[in-house]
């Protein structure tokens, strides 16, 4: 087996390209062992772009152009209760906080062969995309996922390793996901 490179902040740029879905990308040969991942990409991504329901971000490797990974971005907020708000310092009369949501998260399965930390890339990558949002156009202070775990029962950990925390006010009607959020505020 073949030692795998990890990709960090510092390499990540050498290693791949984050590119905004369009029309001429071929999709087809991608694959992360979870169909309704793959379907999603292949057969919904681009027309949910096209009616502004998502926007989908796909990781090229630079080196051969290939499909490495993807993940769709939507508009959010998220619901916090008293004890919530107060972990966040927020002093604000209002429950619902603006947030980004990372909708899906992939990784192909032939790049999580190759490299190391893809999915963290990703989810750095999502944080300046929400940084940039917040300078540039409207605010969000937290990234939301709904963790899927119906797919990948440990994937919580994988996103509490990044820096979520379950959303108490949001998990008491899920089965399959567990929501989570990050505070982008504290990487100011």
């Amino acid at each position: 087996m073949n030692k795998q490179t990890t990709v960090t902040i510092k390499n990540g740029p050498d290693l791949f390209v984050l590119e905004r879905l369009v029309p001429t990308f071929s999709l087809d040969v991608f694959d992360c062992s979870i169909a309704e991942y793959n379907e999603y990409l292949t057969q919904e991504a681009q027309r949910a772009q096209n009616e502004l329901i998502s926007v989908s971000w796909l990781l090229h490797e630079r080196r051969s152009g290939s499909l490495a990974a993807y993940m769709s971005l939507i508009n959010d907020a998220i619901k916090l209760n008293a004890t919530e708000k107060e972990l966040h310092h927020l002093d604000y009369p209002f429950r619902t906080i603006p947030a980004m949501k990372i909708a899906k998260l992939a990784v192909s399965k032939t790049h999580r062969e190759q490299y190391k930390s893809i999915g963290t890339y990703m989810i750095y990558l999502a944080t300046g995309i929400a940084e940039d949002t917040n300078e540039i156009h409207s605010a969000c202070r937290f990234i939301t996922v709904d963790a899927d775990i119906e797919h990948d029962p440990n994937v919580t950990a994988f996103y509490t390793k990044n820096g979520f925390i379950p959303n108490g006010e949001m998990n008491n009607r899920r089965s399959k996901t567990i929501s989570m959020r990050k505070d982008i505020m504290i990487l100011r």
